[in-house]
């Protein structure tokens, strides 16, 4: 008997490993982010969640002089804008992508309120960003700050304009990355 118990046992514990899943998060104003991950994905498996501030920017135009402002002084503030919840259970995922476009050189702060909410503690995070030539500014390395218990993978930057393009091959390349 107690020889079954511990093959269920470990059984349980097989199928709880094997049912791990991928998670991508993202923020995205302009829809530049939100294709990336809609691809990333498409190509990674598992969830796709979007991080949604609980009052919405001005508009979806980055170059929107309201908007622009609005970002500015959340980021010369270092605000965290409420976001809305994201109904998880964070223990059923090991990779959380995490996508967002770069503003001034570093994440919105909507994605920094994220970062202070859900608790990434051994889980491996894959930063993705768009940007319009900054590449990823020292995005990874605050994201390791701000996580320092979690393991950060390589990360993938794609210029905003490019992701109306097929981003597949660029995808796959930067996932074998990360599983090594």
């Amino acid at each position: 008997m107690k020889k079954l118990f511990m093959t269920i046992a470990i059984c349980m514990a097989g199928v709880s490993a094997a049912s791990a899943k991928n998670l991508t998060v993202y923020f995205s104003v302009s829809g530049n982010t939100e294709r990336l991950a809609n691809a990333i994905y498409e190509n990674a498996g598992g969830d796709i969640v979007r991080i949604e501030p609980v009052v919405a920017y001005p508009v979806d135009d980055y170059h929107n002089k309201s908007f622009t402002e609005l970002a500015q002084t959340e980021k010369s503030e270092q605000a965290r804008p409420e976001i809305k919840d994201i109904d998880l259970n964070l223990d059923e995922y090991d990779t959380i992508f995490i996508g967002y476009p770069i503003w001034w050189g570093s994440m919105p702060m909507a994605v920094y309120t994220f970062f202070d909410k859900y608790d990434l503690s051994n889980k491996t995070i894959a930063p993705f960003n768009t940007h319009e030539g900054s590449g990823a500014g020292d995005t990874h390395g605050e994201i390791a700050r701000l996580e320092p218990n979690a393991k950060i993978a390589a990360g993938l930057s794609v210029y905003g304009t490019n992701t109306s393009d097929d981003q597949t091959e660029t995808i796959k390349s930067w996932l074998e990355k990360i599983e090594d």
